[in-house]
């Protein structure tokens, strides 16, 4: 089960750089009963695994750009190394279900927030770069990804969309390259305290090294608006899911 569960992420991944961590810790902890801190670990690493695999495509088809990539972890590293600590420091069995509701209100605003930007966007770009702004707003979305694995690719693109001149393909490849920095910080972390299922880990892994290379082969002859829609109403019931079992 975990093999598909990773091919199918993988593939949404790929095709949309959208869906790692949001959709892989929330389904962790609801489907696996894995505790919110080994569920975020494992997400990460999962995350830096397919991302490292599949962000040489995107380079080799010059849809990254550096400048904005390096606004992004400019912001991004040092937030997702004040997250990533704040859920390690974090006496978790005490406030589990304030993190599951902090978890799930993120996921389910980031998905509210994605949906907003493909109503109100038809595909047309911004004229100007204010990378100054990218690297500040980088630093909470960094945060989040540190504390619950989410944000990297739907705040990315969002952050991306609005404050650069970026093409689609481009704010697509630069969010990917962006979001395989901050997974790769938040998973070494975690691998090195031990806060993840190797055993999940593993299997998630082997589907998703073959659906992220899927994912972007389809990336180049299918739209990928379509389906950020539709895994964008997935994580918004995912983080209300999350937030019923925070409560109840």
């Amino acid at each position: 089960m975990t093999f598909l569960l990773g091919f199918l992420i993988a593939a949404a991944v790929g095709l949309t750089g959208v869906g790692a961590g949001s959709l892989t810790a929330p389904l962790l902890i609801l489907v696996f009963n894995q505790p919110p801190t080994a569920a975020v670990g494992t997400a990460l690493v999962f995350t830096m695994a397919i991302k490292v695999v599949v962000a040489p495509v995107y380079m080799k088809r010059r849809q990254v750009n550096p400048r904005a990539l390096g606004a992004m972890c400019g912001g991004g590293v040092p937030g997702v190394l004040a997250g990533t600590l704040l859920l390690s420091y974090l006496d978790v069995h005490r406030y589990e279900r304030a993190v599951l509701l902090l978890v799930g209100t993120m996921v389910a605003g980031m998905a509210l927030y994605n949906l907003y930007r493909l109503a109100r966007r038809s595909g047309a770009v911004p004229g100007t770069d204010r990378l100054g702004w990218v690297a500040a707003v980088a630093v909470p979305i960094g945060a989040e990804v540190g504390f619950s694995s989410a944000g990297a690719g739907a705040l990315g693109s969002l952050v991306l969309l609005n404050l650069t001149s970026l093409t689609p393909a481009q704010v697509v490849g630069t969010d990917l390259c962006f979001g395989l920095v901050v997974s790769s910080i938040g998973g070494v972390w975690h691998l090195s305290a031990g806060d993840y299922n190797a055993t999940l880990l593993r299997g998630l892994a082997l589907g998703g090294l073959a659906g992220v290379l899927l994912g972007a082969w389809l990336s180049s002859v299918l739209p990928a608006r379509p389906l950020r829609a539709a895994l964008s109403v997935a994580l918004f019931g995912l983080g209300l899911e999350l937030c019923w079992k925070a409560c109840f």
